[in-house]
């Protein structure tokens, strides 16, 4: 069965681009307002520290929590008098505490996208959000006796945190959200020259290539800096970037990086910019990937 058509629609909503505005705007506002606090939070949340974003690690709290309340209610009594009942609404509560997490690493990630991610985005965020007010409204029945409306709620809201899946899924492979768009390329496993020595003036960015690997190369005195050229965290073009004492910023989303080990400086990448060594020999460069 093919849904993509499903996401298309929805790409064409242009209504989608003025909730946008207003959520990414929200999103600034409140980033701003932390002051110093503002980067240390916002790395937490892209998963920097990480290695890789922590949104998805998020998301499987409440979609785990949320089907195991659907099992356990299938497994309870009508009345709700059996362990299994009591297990399913505690399900159902740790499900919703997890969807708070997931909802801010997920805003948080979002909030550095633009044109079809952004609208789908949208779209994701709504039915999860729409998903979390069904189990909350499941969980509020259940503590009032009303066991049948509860399981009736819970299973609206799994329909439509299950849609909003698909709709992640759609970001993550289609749109390549949350990837590493530095990784999988050739990099040289010996010296191998990419630049005359005398085209690289000093302190400027500049682009080479390995290949079909674009490489960014920097002078700083004697020394020469080589990273993959392309950013991890969406594809910008680091070259057309700024330098910054040892290290160079994105332009596309300002995530910086240390040009001696390409560990990341800042966000929203949450993934290292792959590192080489350099060498000079007969007035050419030469880089390998860093062992």
């Amino acid at each position: 069965m093919d849904l993509r058509p499903i996401s298309d629609w929805l790409d064409r909503q242009k209504a989608l681009d003025a909730a946008a505005d207003l959520l990414q705007q929200a999103v600034k506002t409140f980033f701003d307002a932390l002051g110093p606090a503002r980067r240390g939070v916002k790395n937490f949340l892209h998963g920097t520290w990480l290695g890789h974003p922590l949104h998805p690690v998020m998301t499987d709290v409440p979609v785990g929590a949320w089907t195991a309340a659907l099992l356990l209610d299938a497994m309870g009594d009508r009345a709700g008098r059996s362990g299994f009942a009591r297990a399913a609404d505690a399900s159902l509560a740790l499900g919703i505490a997890g969807a708070v997490g997931a909802a801010a690493t997920g805003l948080t990630d979002w909030a550095e996208t633009d044109a079809r991610p952004r609208r789908i985005g949208v779209a994701h965020a709504a039915l999860n959000v729409g998903g979390t007010l069904l189990f909350a409204a499941s969980l509020f029945c259940r503590s009032r006796g009303r066991r049948a409306s509860g399981r009736g709620f819970a299973l609206a809201g799994y329909l439509s945190v299950i849609a909003a899946a698909y709709l992640g899924g759609d970001l993550a492979y289609h749109e390549q959200i949350g990837v590493d768009h530095s990784s999988g390329r050739e990099m040289p496993g010996k010296f191998t020259p990419v630049l005359a020595e005398s085209e690289l003036a000093e302190g400027k960015l500049r682009r080479a290539r390995y290949k079909e690997t674009p490489l960014l190369l920097l002078r700083l005195g004697k020394r020469v800096f080589a990273l993959a050229e392309t950013c991890a965290h969406l594809g910008g073009p680091l070259a057309e970037g700024k330098l910054e004492g040892n290290s160079v910023v994105c332009p596309w989303h300002g995530s910086w990086f240390d040009l001696e080990s390409g560990r990341v400086l800042d966000g929203p990448s949450a993934f290292a910019q792959p590192c080489l060594e350099t060498r000079i020999r007969q007035g050419q460069i030469e880089v390998r990937a860093s062992r």
